[in-house]
C-alpha cells in the first residue's frame, strides 16, 4: 500500500510539470481527472506516457468526467449528478466509454467515476434504466481489459452492493473516497468495507464532517481533522488484502492545498509504516 495523489489533465505540454511536481514531493503515482472531452487526442496520450516515463510516475487511475450539468447537493444533485438522470444518460455513457478508450491508449485498466445518486429504491423508475446503461458501459470496457470503478458516496454500501449485482458484470469495483461516504451522510468507510470491502480497487484518502442541514453535503476537512478513522481503515483494507494506492484528494486549490496535501502524506505514510509493522 502506498500513497497517490490526484493531478487534473491538460495540455500535453503541461503534463510533464505536473508529473515532474508531485514526483518532488515524493509521489510515484497518480490518478489522472479529466472533466474534458476534448482532451482525450493520441497527441496528448502520447505526452503524458513521455511525461510518465521521463518522470517516473505511474497511473494507478483515469478518474473520467462527464459533459452536462453538475450541482453538488441533495436536491440538484438528484437531477444533474452521473448517469442516473435519464436526461443525461445517454450522452455520459458516450463520455464514459470515450474516456475508458483515452485510458487504454495511456494503458490504464482501471476508470472511475460518479455514478450519481443511485436510487435506494430497486423498484424506482430510473433504477432499470440506469442498470441498463451501467452494463452497456462495463461491456464496452471489458472488452479493454478495463475495469469500472463507482467513486462512492452518493449511495449506501448495500444500495451498491445491489446495483453490482443486477448489473452482473465481472469488471466492476469501487473507488472508495473515505470522505464523500461521510459528506453525503451514507455511511461510516470503515464500517462500510464491510458490506463493499472485496470490491475496493482504489481508495480516496480525503476526510470530512458529516452534513449539518438536508440540503448541502458535509464540509470537506484536512486529513486527520475530521470524522475518518485512518488507523482503523488502513488496518481493515489490509485485512483484506488490498495493496493498492491510499490517493490523496484535497478539493481546494492553491499554497492551502499543497501544505495540505503534503501534511495528508506524511499523516498516511506513518499509519502504513506502522500497520506494516504490526503485520510483520
Amino acid at each position: 500500500m502506498k500513497v497517490g495523489v490526484m493531478v487534473p489533465h491538460g495540455n500535453g505540454e503541461e503534463m510533464q510539470g505536473r508529473f515532474a511536481a508531485i514526483r518532488r514531493e515524493g509521489f510515484s503515482s497518480c490518478q489522472l481527472v479529466s472533466w474534458d472531452p476534448a482532451l482525450w487526442t493520441e497527441e496528448n496520450a502520447q505526452a503524458v506516457q513521455t511525461a510518465c516515463r521521463d518522470t517516473g510516475v505511474t497511473l494507478s487511475a483515469f478518474w473520467c468526467g462527464w459533459e452536462g450539468p453538475k450541482v453538488w447537493d441533495f436536491y440538484g444533485g438528484q437531477e444533474t449528478l452521473g448517469l442516473v438522470p435519464p436526461a443525461y444518460r445517454f450522452a455520459r455513457m458516450k463520455n464514459l466509454m470515450d474516456g475508458a478508450d483515452y485510458a487504454a491508449r495511456l494503458g490504464v485498466r482501471d476508470v472511475v467515476s460518479h455514478m450519481g445518486y443511485i436510487p435506494e429504491n430497486p423498484y424506482d423508475p430510473a433504477y432499470s434504466g440506469f442498470i441498463q446503461a451501467m452494463k452497456e458501459v462495463a461491456g464496452h470496457l471489458r472488452k479493454n481489459g478495463q475495469f469500472l470503478l463507482f467513486e462512492s458516496g452518493q449511495e449506501t454500501p448495500v444500495t451498491l452492493l445491489r446495483a453490482f449485482e443486477d448489473i452482473g458484470c465481472e469488471n466492476l469495483g469501487i473507488n472508495l473516497d473515505t470522505a464523500n461516504l461521510i459528506l453525503y451522510g451514507k455511511a461510516n468507510p470503515v464500517d462500510a468495507l464491510c458490506v463493499i470491502g472485496r470490491w475496493v480497487r482504489g481508495v480516496h484518502a480525503k476526510d470530512g464532517l458529516y452534513p449539518v442541514n438536508g440540503r448541502e453535503l458535509g464540509q470537506e476537512v484536512p486529513i486527520g481533522q475530521g470524522k475518518v478513522d485512518f488507523a482503523r481503515f488502513i488496518h481493515e483494507l489490509t485485512v483484506l488484502g488490498y495493496n493498492g494506492d491510499l490517493t490523496i484528494e484535497r478539493e481546494i486549490e492553491g499554497e492551502e492545498q499543497i501544505r495540505d496535501i503534503r501534511a495528508a502524506r506524511d499523516y498516511l505514510e506513518k499509519l502504513i509504516q506502522k500497520e506494516a509493522g504490526v503485520h510483520a
